[in-house]
């Protein structure tokens, strides 16, 4: 079931953004980046993933943190994007001698994802089992970063699925726990 909706939400998501021109792209990633800072008060530290192909791009949201694949988690590095290089997964990383840190706020790519939170990701369960962690070790932020055609009325969940506390989009800041 999951790899069907995987791919349809892969195919939307492509089709969307080829329909974008280059300069609408950025415009909408800003605006993202704009709804995403109402949550960065107060000294907060941010990590973000460094987008692929059509993911909505975090470049524009101040963070300081990347994640690097460390076994089957992600651990969380100080790094400049531009000293990412390509990882375990072919996803831009920060090398493994960059320091160490622990994010407050985790800024997580999705396929699809509904307005309670409930996210449908690439399939390898690092996020979720990253999120589980950083929980139990103390409180995190983990905002949804998506283009508004990603949401969707309703997602299988599984006991391991760890939810948003926010989905932020060009269009909108959602609160997930108001929907719950």
């Amino acid at each position: 079931m999951k790899a069907i909706l995987r791919t349809h939400a892969r195919t939307e998501r492509r089709n969307f953004v080829a329909s974008l021109s280059a300069v609408d792209r950025v415009a909408l990633e800003r605006q993202l980046a704009a709804n995403v800072a109402r949550l960065l008060i107060g000294g907060k530290t941010a990590a973000a993933y460094a987008a692929t192909g059509d993911e909505i791009s975090p470049g524009y949201i101040p963070h300081t943190l990347f994640p690097r694949v460390i076994g089957k988690t992600l651990g969380f590095h100080r790094c400049p994007r531009t000293l990412l290089i390509p990882g375990i997964l072919k996803i831009p990383e920060p090398p493994a001698h960059t320091p160490q840190a622990i994010p407050d706020i985790l800024l997580v790519p999705l396929l699809a994802v509904t307005v309670a939170g409930v996210r449908l990701g690439q399939g390898g369960g690092y996020y979720d089992r990253s999120l589980e962690n950083l929980r139990r070790n103390g409180h995190i932020v983990a905002i949804g970063l998506a283009w508004d055609i990603q949401i969707t009325e309703s997602l299988p969940v599984e006991a391991w699925d760890q939810p948003l506390d926010y989905i932020a989009t060009p269009i909108h800041l959602v609160d997930c726990a108001r929907h719950r």
